[in-house]
């Protein structure tokens, strides 16, 4: 990934951004051909991996013997940049601000066991941002139920072997500028220009 030295940001970032945005692009290539595949993922930082599952009907999880190389890609907040939002305008054109991981690794298959500790961690990590709601947990569902789903998806690892990140947020920019991009987007009334702005306030408090 081309990144900037503005913009190159240290692995823990990535994986912050990760826990934060589990959402992501799974590519490989399966039959010589490249397959994408959007999944949620759950960083097992112990285990130096992501841990997430595909349907076993999706083709991708048959590159997953551990000697294939991946990409997952994993998107942060993003908005767009108007000029006008700089001292000198005439002399700027429109951009993007964003942040973005990509994590490169040889994804391989878990076992039925290991496919249900996927299962719970998921379960367990979105059910917690729903608190005060009762967490829901795997231990509900009809163990024949449960059987049959199991046989229909395909639990997978992809380690940590080399990490990306890209935090793109204004860092070139001179500090008055900087600040009066993060001030328009904070005032608009998109989510996305407001999650922009509050992290662009968290890489330089004003």
């Amino acid at each position: 990934m081309y990144t900037p030295r503005h913009f190159a940001a240290e692995d823990e970032a990535g994986l912050d951004l990760i826990e934060r945005h589990g959402f992501g692009a799974l590519i490989m290539t399966v039959d010589g051909k490249p397959e994408i595949s959007h999944l949620p993922f759950v960083l097992d930082r112990e285990g130096n991996r992501l841990l997430a599952h595909a349907a076993r009907a999706n083709p991708i999880w048959k590159a997953m013997d551990g000697s294939a190389e991946a990409t997952a890609v994993f998107n942060g907040p993003n908005a767009y940049v108007s000029p006008d939002w700089y001292e000198k305008p005439a002399a700027a054109v429109p951009t993007w601000n964003y942040a973005v991981v990509h994590v490169h690794g040889r994804p391989a298959t878990l076992d039925d066991a290991g496919l249900i500790d996927v299962l719970a961690r998921l379960s367990a990590l979105h059910e917690a941002r729903l608190a005060p709601k009762r967490p829901w947990t795997v231990d509900k569902l009809a163990d024949e139920f449960f059987a049959g789903l199991r046989k229909a998806i395909v639990g997978f690892a992809l380690p940590l072997e080399r990490i990306e990140t890209k935090i793109k947020m204004s860092q070139n920019r001179p500090a008055a500028d900087y600040a009066r991009v993060h001030d328009a987007l904070a005032a608009q009334d998109d989510a996305d220009a407001k999650a922009t702005a509050a992290m662009m306030a968290a890489l330089q408090p004003r």
